[in-house]
């Protein structure tokens, strides 16, 4: 059975908009994966399926064994705690310092300190904020927010790291730092990774398996470094 598995997968949302459409696709554990369309091209349902935000109208999605869309409302937490996620908008808590932040999941879990601290100074020290757990995500850049964001993601060692548009606030210097750390997450961890992103430069610059979805279809599965060579021929 594959890490991941999306079989004959449709979403239709209560206004009629089709954003998901007969997807099958099937993803491999410690893969690095990119998810590329247009706004509203669906790939944000796509990965939204994956930790249950979503649920498929049809179809089957399995993540590490699990039918996401059969668990029960009220078990969803312990899905997500298995996965990672990063969005866009970074999602800190302001009031709460660099550690603090990594340290708040494990803490609503019932973990104890001293089972907590390692964690999340592994976790910072493997994104480069070690030197930051005293400061205030307002005294932050961008950047390093982010950096934080994943530090919080991957501070219970999850075996998924879903990434929605993880740089779209940032300069593309910072884009590329912050593609460096995830990167170094898949290699040295073997976190799976799936990234959704319309930034083109990364996906080309990367050279990993990319997923092509457009009108709720996916229309594209290109294999790892082929999808530059493709589109340019």
């Amino acid at each position: 059975m594959k890490f991941i598995e999306l079989k004959n997968v449709s979403k239709v949302y209560r206004n009629g908009v089709t954003a998901l459409a007969n997807v099958s696709v099937e993803i491999d554990k410690g893969e690095f994966v990119f998810v590329i369309g247009l706004t509203a091209s669906g790939k944000s349902t796509f990965i939204k399926t994956l930790y249950r935000e979503e649920k498929p109208s049809s179809g089957t999605v399995m993540v590490g064994g699990l039918n996401v869309g059969k668990i029960r409302n009220r078990r969803v937490y312990k899905l997500r705690r298995k996965i990672g996620i990063v969005f866009q908008d970074f999602k800190l808590l302001p009031k709460l310092t660099v550690y603090e932040n990594v340290a708040f999941a494990l803490e609503c879990v019932g973990m104890k300190e001293k089972e907590i601290r390692p964690m999340v100074m592994s976790a910072l020290e493997r994104v480069g904020l070690k030197h930051k757990v005293r400061a205030f995500p307002g005294e932050l850049s961008g950047g390093e927010q982010q950096r934080v964001c994943i530090a919080r993601a991957i501070v219970n060692k999850p075996k998924l790291l879903i990434c929605d548009e993880p740089t779209g606030n940032l300069d593309p210097e910072t884009s590329k730092e912050i593609m460096k750390v995830i990167e170094n997450i898949n290699k040295d961890l073997g976190t799976t990774i799936i990234m959704a992103t319309h930034d083109k430069d990364i996906v080309n610059r990367m050279k990993k398996r990319v997923l092509l979805i457009e009108h709720g279809l996916l229309v594209g599965d290109y294999a790892k470094g082929s999808y530059k060579t493709h589109e340019a021929s």
